[in-house]
């Protein structure tokens, strides 16, 4: 019961990472707000807040786009009505526009960091503003955990607009940490590597698999639930000296 009575807001929660996150945060003891665009799951299986439910009372669904500021204010004002107290924030909502540079549409640019960016800005902005007016507990006053990408340090094959989204939200990790040690702020981000989250089309294509299991040192390619266990550790009392920092869980792919 690592987050016994913390309160923590996880982004694109229906599904995947999001998902396995959600999950091991409300059996680690979270009250847990799960946010997501759509109540669609991607692998299939029930909807998140049911699973959430059955394993405690106290987690709330709620459907915004964390690129509209209109709705991630609604997000985190009713965690706070809910719960009180906002421990952590992890930015996990995010998309892929899988092209490379000369066939990206600006459109599909925009989205692409609307999402992944403007988005962890957003709720990174609204989680730092409440963390600074609350009393530090454990020598914290919150955590922000950021799901970056080993694709925000190296090249993502055809898929330009995901990877300087991802290599942003490194450097905003960076940012966030420095600028608010001081107030006992803490950000760190977890950087997968190739990760099976079930969903289809291009992410598991024959070719793409056989890439990800070449690029990885170990003998299998990753699971939502490796990434949530490091999320865990960084949004718990247990990593009590560590901030700014990008945690790969990638099965050695950048050690390689």
């Amino acid at each position: 019961m690592r987050l016994k009575n913390k309160t923590a807001i996880i982004t694109g929660a229906s599904s995947g990472i999001g998902r396995a996150i959600a999950v091991r945060f409300m059996e680690e003891g979270a009250n847990v707000v799960a946010v997501d665009i759509s109540t669609a799951v991607v692998e299939g299986g029930a909807p998140v807040i049911e699973v959430l439910s059955a394993i405690g009372p106290n987690a709330i669904f709620i459907q915004g786009d964390v690129a509209r500021s209109e709705d991630v204010s609604h997000v985190f004002a009713e965690a706070q009505a809910r719960f009180g107290r906002l421990d952590i924030v992890v930015n996990n909502a995010a998309i892929h526009a899988p092209k490379p540079l000369a066939e990206t549409e600006e459109t599909e640019w925009d989205r692409v960091m609307d999402v992944n960016l403007k988005g962890a800005f957003l709720c990174s902005r609204a989680a730092v503003r409440i963390m600074l007016q609350q009393e530090i507990v454990a020598e914290t006053r919150g955590r922000i955990v950021n799901i970056s990408s080993q694709h925000g340090m190296v090249s993502a094959p055809g898929d330009f607009a995901y990877g300087v989204s991802k290599a942003g939200l490194v450097y905003m990790t960076k940012q966030i940490a420095a600028d608010y040690a001081a107030a006992n702020i803490i950000c760190n981000a977890v950087a997968p590597g190739k990760i099976l989250t079930g969903k289809s089309g291009r992410a598991i294509l024959p070719e793409m698999l056989e890439y990800s299991h070449k690029r990885t040192p170990m003998p299998r390619l990753g699971r939502p639930t490796d990434v949530a266990s490091a999320a865990l550790f960084l949004a718990s009392d247990e990593a009590s000296y560590i901030t700014g920092h990008n945690l790969l869980v990638d099965g050695g792919w950048m050690a390689a």
